[in-house]
């Protein structure tokens, strides 16, 4: 037997042999993303492009879960390990009945380019929901969870899991091919990697995507410092590096550090870029030929790869995953999942007592808006086929049947001020007066989708690539709110939205207002289901509402200063980490130690109550703030947090555990240092701001502990 058929070598050793086997031809082609058959050495052809957002994506039929974004304010790890699980499961389903197939494709292999770990640093950027929001601890508890829950723990890896974009990533869209991140060595290692490095140490991610901008003058995925010093040598990262796609041809096309492409395809090769995503790395040849690099590194970087699709048993003969069947693909329990997600993701961000709404006492309910009835909004970007689509209208719909006489209107259109057909701009507000005139209660249903923001080439948003220029609802929309509210009627306002907004005229004069985010493919009865208390909100803002973009820095500026829940210094509209639930959870009972030295976790307990009447999740939160060192970031840090279900009147203990780390400040070299000994902890179901405090009515329980 070849040794790299033999289970019993090393990856390594198998992966070796492999390659050894191979002409230099041969290693050259394999650093394709679409790389084709060896067919002497048993190599199937292999495309390493795919994609598993929120769902397998891309690829048919597939369970469509809600939004990165929307799945982050769950504020539950272990529960998204679970959907990661399931992604998963459905991927090897799919590659299964592809390879019985014949059909090694685009979006058919077992390497998921996701998640998307990067910092949602300013709501402008349209790719911002594909992100786990703003926070770097939030983000990197559910980056760990999300990359073992699709590699699983067996024999062989489930599925191959990709961070990505590495490093220092998020906007703006329009001019990624050629921005250069300018940033400094504390928000560097403070902010922008700290979750990267957990995937690469905790979560032992197979692979890592880099970003399409420079960042301090290097392009990310041709970067020396990136990938070579930090990711390889520093963090021992032993997976393979992917570009993002047509990245490597911005080195010369416009980031202007190479004059060719063989030029940029050695500098990517020479840092430590295995795959190209693209079409840069068929001049390897030539790269070679031109002396720019050698057939060791070559050889390297296909080794990496070979390790990948070992690890991926795919020269294993027959694996545990192989009989896993097509038809676990957007089953039912799948559906059902995905519904439970949308549940747990929606944020109540107000009710003056309104919801839940008591269905026997309605005779009619007015629908409106152009996210009433917008199937493209339940699936956000990078999604998969649903089997069944719900909108807002359905679910209402179905929830008051023949009961309730339900009025629709889309209103508007989503973002256009004027739209060709129509009389006027303003052709619907005759007839939304109308069915508010006649109607108890009026279910606006405002906001965007991924035609508004979303990745450069993607969304129809020219103006802006795919980000936002401001914070407003898009195009009629807020004079279509204005015209609701006007009528009187009590308004619902559901937000269809990966992202924040300005709505401080709907906090106002709402009477009540749910983010329902970009929900998954039956997120219209989910919405109908918490509209109607068939069950409870209870997500977390992952992401801080400002009043204004006049609140922002520059989108190109880089620094945290001013930015985030840990640096803002004015008054958010929502806070980070705030939610509303239909019931009241108080906390007491704090215990912990008061003082230690920092080498082991320091654990919280605390009692949870729910003394209203209504079966919630509530998230215990946690927040540290150094009171002693100059360098600690000017709020306080998220540092630990625990989803809890309670019934009505039920008490519940809750053990939450703070990292040694979280007692640690970066200095201005980039170093993690221990830096003053008095720190704050707060516990509560939100931040210890006092805008949190205001919204929700709950301070937050306060201890000190001393680090000796």
């Amino acid at each position: 037997m070849e040794a790299y058929l033999d289970k019993t070598q090393s990856v390594k050793a198998r992966a070796r042999d492999l390659v050894g086997r191979m002409t230099l031809e041969e290693k050259a082609s394999q650093l394709r993303y679409d790389a084709p058959a060896i067919d002497r050495l048993g190599v199937p052809a292999y495309n390493w492009w795919n994609e598993a957002l929120h769902g397998v994506a891309r690829a048919g039929t597939a369970t469509i879960f809600p939004q990165a974004i929307a799945l982050a304010a769950i504020f539950d790890d272990e529960y998204l390990k679970e959907i990661a699980e399931i992604i998963a499961l459905e991927g090897r389903a799919k590659y299964n009945a592809n390879v019985k197939y014949g059909d090694r494709d685009i979006y058919k292999g077992l390497t998921f380019w996701s998640p998307n770990i990067n910092i949602f640093r300013d709501p402008r950027w349209g790719r911002g929901h594909e992100t786990y929001g703003e926070d770097p601890y939030l983000t990197t508890r559910l980056g760990v969870a999300f990359i073992k829950g699709l590699q699983g723990d067996g024999e062989v890896m489930k599925s191959a899991a990709c961070a990505k974009h590495f490093a220092v990533h998020s906007g703006p869209e329009a001019i990624r091919h050629e921005f250069d991140a300018v940033v400094s060595q504390k928000d560097l290692y403070e902010t922008y990697l700290p979750a990267f490095e957990a995937a690469v140490k905790e979560a032992k991610v197979e692979a890592v995507m880099g970003a399409y901008n420079r960042t301090n003058g290097e392009p990310c995925c041709g970067s020396k410092t990136l990938l070579h010093d930090i990711l390889r040598k520093k963090w021992g990262f032993d997976g393979h590096v992917v570009s993002d796609c047509w990245a490597i041809r911005d080195f010369h096309t416009t980031h202007n550090v190479t004059a060719t492409a063989p030029e940029s395809a050695a500098m990517a090769l020479e840092n430590g870029c295995d795959v190209n995503c693209g079409n840069t790395y068929i001049h390897m040849l030539q790269a070679y030929e031109e002396g720019l690099v050698t057939e060791e590194q070559i050889t390297t970087a296909t080794e990496r790869l070979m390790a990948t699709r070992i690890k991926l048993g795919m020269f294993d003969g027959r694996t545990e995953y192989d009989d896993i069947p097509y038809e676990v693909n957007d089953c039912a329990e799948h559906r059902a999942k995905s519904l439970e997600a949308a549940h747990k993701s929606m944020v109540l961000l107000k009710n003056n007592g309104i919801l839940p709404l008591d269905q026997s006492k309605l005779k009619t309910i007015a629908v409106i808006g152009p996210n009433a009835d917008n199937e493209l909004m339940l699936k956000g970007n990078y999604f998969g086929t649903a089997s069944e689509y719900v909108t807002i209208v359905e679910g209402i719909r179905e929830a008051v049947g023949d009961n309730v006489r339900l009025y629709f209107s889309d209103g508007c259109h989503m973002f256009r001020n004027r739209v060709e057909g129509l009389a006027t701009a303003d052709d619907r507000l005759a007839e939304v007066r109308a069915i508010c005139d006649n109607s108890d209660v009026v279910v606006l249903c405002l906001g965007m989708d991924s035609e508004i923001e979303g990745e450069q080439g993607d969304a129809s948003n020219a103006e802006a690539a795919g980000d936002k220029v401001n914070l407003d609802l898009p195009g009629r929309q807020q004079l279509l709110l204005e015209t609701a509210v006007a009528t009187g009627k009590p308004v619902i306002l559901v937000l269809g939205v990966g992202s924040a907004l300005a709505i401080n005229f709907a906090q106002e004069h709402c009477a009540a207002i749910l983010n329902a985010w970009y929900p998954g493919s039956l997120g219209g009865r989910a919405v109908a289901d918490i509209l109607f208390g068939k069950c409870a909100p209870g997500g977390k803002l992952p992401l801080t509402f400002y009043r204004s973009v006049d609140d922002l820095p520059a989108f190109t500026d880089y620094s945290m200063k001013n930015r985030t829940y840990r640096y803002f210094q004015g008054e958010p509209l929502y806070p980070f980490g705030y939610g509303l639930t239909y019931s009241k959870v108080t906390l007491d009972a704090l215990r912990m130690a008061e003082q230690g030295d920092g080498t082991e976790p320091l654990t919280v307990t605390v009692t949870a109550t729910n003394t209203g009447s209504f079966a919630v999740e509530e998230v215990v939160q946690c927040y540290i703030k150094n009171l002693e060192s100059p360098l600690a970031v000017p709020n306080h840090n998220l540092c630990a947090f625990r989803r809890v279900a309670l019934q009505p009147g039920e008490s519940r203990e809750v053990t939450l555990t703070i990292a040694p780390e979280a007692f640690l400040v970066v200095n201005e070299q980039g170093e993690w240092i221990k830096d003053g000994s008095r720190f704050r902890i707060w516990t509560g179901t939100c931040q210890p701001d006092t805008r949190s405090v205001e919204l929700t009515g709950n301070a937050p329980l306060v201890a000190y502990f001393t680090l000796l």
